[in-house]
């Protein structure tokens, strides 16, 4: 999606073309540009870990094999041991590359949806429709993969403020989190 690009801002000579919506148009890509260059620079960095992590992960798939072919002792236990630690250590680095790439298709949506509300408030025949807004809300609300991020759009929408609506979705995801960490029997 690519939005209109109003001329620059005039707010500090304000002119007769000078609008409130045409400065918010101007903040909002802003934000969308902001974005966009953090996701790009922490994609650079995280494709990079990434890369090493999978080959630490080999060499240590290798290092493990190769223990088999060691004399039994100490130094072979102290190895194994010190090889399984390291495994899950690389384990838990791969899911937290995991929560980053989640972090960064929230971020690509957020970038989508404020690039979609300038296109709308940019058109006038857009801005003033209550439809027009309808279906940018419903496409928004669409894109949301998890329940709890549908409720959370649906209480801001409904008016409780965004405060309130994190506190209950981070309240819910943590009676969730709790709820995996059980153990049935």
């Amino acid at each position: 999606m690519t939005s209109k690009t109003p001329t620059g801002s005039s707010s500090s000579q304000p002119d007769l073309d000078w609008s409130q919506l045409k400065e918010t148009i101007l903040m909002i890509n802003i934000a969308v540009a902001q974005i966009d260059h953090s996701m790009h620079e922490g994609n650079q960095s995280v494709n990079t870990l990434a890369n090493s992590f999978d080959l630490l992960s080999q060499v240590m798939t290798d290092i493990k094999d190769s223990l088999h072919f060691l004399p039994e002792g100490e130094n072979k236990d102290k190895l194994a041991s010190s090889t399984e630690i390291a495994s899950d250590n690389i384990s838990a680095a791969i899911v937290a590359f995991q929560f980053y790439d989640k972090l960064n298709q929230r971020l690509s949506h957020v970038s989508d949806d404020l690039t979609a509300l300038t296109d709308l408030i940019s058109n006038p025949s857009s801005l003033y429709s209550p439809a027009k807004w309808n279906e940018l809300q419903a496409t928004i609300r669409e894109k949301y993969t998890m329940e709890e991020e549908r409720k959370m759009f649906d209480k801001v929408l409904s008016g409780v403020s965004i405060e309130q609506a994190l506190k209950e979705f981070n309240d819910e995801a943590k009676i969730k989190e709790q709820e995996d960490d059980i153990e049935f029997f």
